[in-house]
């Protein structure tokens, strides 16, 4: 392997990481490793970056120690092969993801032929991601069953990799949806087997989980933390939840929000969906302009970077949605809301509280879908079923069922 560019240009990458306010421990390490490849190179001939990790296991170390010498050499490799730098929340890349690279080579094909396929329609990466991952999950449990082709493959195996010997279903409805997408795809590619195992898929019935919703008790609560600076919620903290509680937004829309997302002229906010992909357009409140527009002027650190919400320490990188996820609960235990175990605490419960919050005022359906940035009309129906003062109106009178008077008397 040829480390010409890392002997020239390492140095490119140590005053990147130092100008970006990296630890001086993390900078230290990174420059001794690179200078032991340099000096290595001539002895050990490695072939890949990988070669050099692997070289770590040969000899016994804790997982945090080879957790680290993945995160840095995986750092060098992407700085000498692709010119990439740190920023931030770029993981290693010494060894693939996923169980794909684990399957036979016709199920990779199947996989291959799928993502090929469904990308030419249209597809969202996402989508073809779930799915073809849980296809891949799928086809590695039948290949160590010792199906290493798709003739070999039985029901039996197909409908235990769902249901447990006990009975117990261990895979959900939409497990087998995504699937059964790669299967269906595969049918140009292999009608025959692809379809037989489609026909060994089992009927799983789709369930909904309750949907816990936001009291007003809890509402307002929120509500008096967000107004409250003597505590020490930060100011991108705060605006943040404004976002999530008066427009709906899903947390990655949030997270992926940048400068010029915002029209100050116009009071609208416009976004380019995550999830669907489409357009949004909201007007912003005032209460929720000025949020940003304090965090903007007070908080923010004075960086290139385009993204709107920003970690508050350096290297100053861009929030991700576990970081918005997070900002929400620790303002809901500020709040003191819901803090039993099992509660839910995640950024959708704001989206179904501004849904609910609409259907109760009377707001119509097709409102509230384009408020939500939803492209099926369907995708509101989960909050129709929290809508309580008007399933109230649909309550059917039993007082003229024989029903015993003890069943209404107090415990």
């Amino acid at each position: 392997m040829d480390f010409r560019n890392l002997l020239e240009h390492h140095q490119e990458l140590i005053s990147y990481m130092e100008s970006k306010g990296y630890s001086e421990l993390y900078i230290r390490r990174l420059r001794g490793e690179i200078i032991r490849i340099l000096r290595n190179t001539e002895k050990n001939q490695w072939a890949s970056y990988t070669d050099i990790y692997l070289e770590y296991t040969h000899t016994p170390h804790s997982k945090d120690y080879l957790r680290n010498k993945r995160t840095i050499i995986g750092a060098i490799e992407q700085f000498d092969l692709y010119g990439n730098y740190p920023n931030g929340r770029r993981r290693h890349s010494l060894f693939s993801r996923g169980v794909y690279h684990l399957l036979v080579a016709e199920f990779q094909e199947l996989i291959d032929f799928y993502c090929e396929a469904e990308e030419k329609r249209g597809k969202k990466d996402t989508t073809i991601y779930n799915e073809s991952h849980h296809a891949a999950s799928f086809l590695l449990t039948l290949q160590k069953d010792g199906a290493d082709n798709l003739e070999k493959v039985t029901e039996e195996q197909v409908i235990s990799f769902f249901i447990s010997e006990e009975g117990i279903l261990t895979k959900s409805c939409s497990y087998k949806k995504d699937i059964a997408a790669v299967f269906k795809a595969g049918i140009a590619w292999n009608e025959k087997e692809c379809s037989r195992i489609l026909c060994f898929l089992p009927a799983l019935r789709e369930t909904r989980k309750n949907i816990q919703y936001l009291t007003g008790e809890e509402v307002s609560k929120i509500r008096a933390a967000l107004d409250d600076y003597e505590n020490d919620l930060t100011l991108r903290d705060r605006a943040i939840e404004m976002l999530l509680m008066y427009t709906g937004l899903r947390s990655c829309d949030v997270s992926g929000m940048t400068l010029d997302a915002v029209d100050w002229q116009n009071d609208r906010i416009h976004i380019h969906q995550q999830k669907t992909e489409a357009l949004l357009e909201l007007p912003i409140s005032a209460m929720v302009g000025n949020a940003i527009y304090y965090y903007l002027l007070s908080e923010r650190t004075d960086s290139d970077e385009r993204h709107l919400f920003l970690s508050l320490t350096k290297p100053f990188t861009p929030l991700d949605s576990r970081s918005i996820g997070n900002i929400t609960g620790k303002i809901m235990k500020k709040a003191g809301v819901r803090q039993s175990p099992g509660m839910r605490k995640g950024t959708h419960i704001f989206r179904h509280h501004m849904a609910s919050a609409l259907l109760g005022n009377g707001i119509p359906q097709a409102v509230i879908s384009r408020t939500l940035g939803h492209t099926s009309p369907d995708s509101l129906e989960p909050y129709l079923r929290a809508n309580f003062n008007h399933l109230k109106e649909c309550a059917l009178d039993i007082s003229g069922f024989p029903v015993a008077e003890e069943v209404f008397e107090n415990d």
